[in-house]
């Protein structure tokens, strides 16, 4: 894979409406697309133009996918300026995320996680990423 790879992260949702606007108003994102009764399948595509990754979520008309698996079920972003990052977690919480303790005690350490109404977690972390 090249530096023009995109990654898509999708999932599916009991909660598609609610799901949408939490991601929109939480982490900046707009909706890139979206598709109604796809065979069956609602969804939005949800990312920052320009950035090479997305999250898709989707719901399949007349079923119920239930919770998250399991606590470590985790989007992590690395938001390196404490000021911005300050920023995000309240962003977080005014569109209605929860914030939570993490199952791993690693991201309580410089970052803060939160939850959402399917359960599962964005992690809001306040480094660089490095390898």
């Amino acid at each position: 894979m090249d530096q023009n790879t995109i990654i898509r992260i999708a999932r599916p949702t009991d909660n598609l409406k609610e799901i949408v606007e939490m991601y929109e108003k939480g982490l900046g994102f707009s909706i890139l697309a979206h598709f109604e009764n796809h065979d069956g399948f609602d969804g939005f595509i949800l990312g920052k133009s320009k950035q090479n990754y997305h999250i898709e979520f989707t719901h399949h008309r007349g079923t119920n996918v239930g919770k998250a698996p399991t606590k470590d079920n985790l989007l992590v972003f690395y938001i390196p300026n404490s000021k911005e990052w300050e920023k995000d977690c309240d962003k977080m919480k005014e569109a209605g995320f929860r914030e939570v303790e993490s199952y791993n005690p690693y991201w309580n350490i410089k970052g803060k996680t939160f939850e959402d109404p399917d359960g599962y977690r964005v992690v809001i972390q306040n480094q660089n990423w490095e390898l």
